[in-house]
């Protein structure tokens, strides 16, 4: 690992008088290898966060959501998760190409509880593991620099209610994503798409797809 604080860190940590106290919560808790508590957790989560730089600089947070087991723990210095179909917008998976630098943020809402990762990623679109991930297009593996637990006194607890019907599970076709119905995206919709909206009985405004998505059904 390098270092993990830079100095506009230790500035802020000097101005609070808390630079010991960093030193000492960084050598309890940051380690450069997955620990079998940290494994646990992680393949038990069906969701996580991923941090990513775009060309602009600007950091991209996005939501990955899947079954549990969603990442897997390869081994204790590498992960890998699957990239599912979405937006089109490829946001997460360019940013990667340009930085590999990422982070990873999961968390138990019922607990609570939390284990960050900062890793060096890479894309493969025939990696052995993409078998394994229900309708997969692209399968992301994490090399680990560091991972930690954090505090989490300030993470408020919330009950999970369903999984979401958009998921890929086995045994089920997933439904086509509303958005796919928008009157304005038709002229560069996939052949096969707009065989699945018609299906779903053709397509709609952005005001009703808008009122779909206040309703939790988009």
């Amino acid at each position: 690992m390098g270092d993990f604080y830079g100095e506009q860190h230790r500035a802020w940590q000097r101005d609070f008088d808390s630079v010991k106290m960093a030193d000492r919560v960084k050598d309890l808790i940051v380690v450069p290898a997955i620990a079998e508590e940290h494994a646990a957790f992680i393949a038990s989560r069906d969701f996580f966060f991923l941090s990513t730089v775009d060309h602009r600089g600007f950091p991209t947070c996005s939501y990955k959501g899947g079954q549990p087991g969603l990442v897997k723990v390869v081994d204790d210095k590498t992960l890998a998760f699957p990239s599912l179909d979405g937006n089109s917008m490829y946001l997460s998976m360019g940013n990667i190409t340009l930085n590999n630098k990422i982070g990873m943020l999961f968390i138990d809402f019922e607990t609570p509880h939390r284990v960050r990762v900062h890793g060096t990623a890479s894309i493969d679109r025939h990696d052995p593991l993409l078998s394994e991930f229900q309708e997969s297009e692209l399968v992301v593996r994490v090399h680990i620099e560091e991972i930690f637990i954090n505090c989490p006194r300030y993470i408020h607890k919330h009950q999970r209610l369903e999984t979401s019907k958009y998921v890929p599970q086995s045994g089920c076709k997933t439904p086509t994503p509303q958005w796919k119905r928008l009157d304005i995206v038709q002229d560069v919709l996939h052949g096969e798409d707009k065989q699945l909206v018609e299906a779903m009985g053709g397509t709609i405004t952005f005001e009703q797809y808008a009122e779909l998505v206040t309703k939790g059904d988009a």
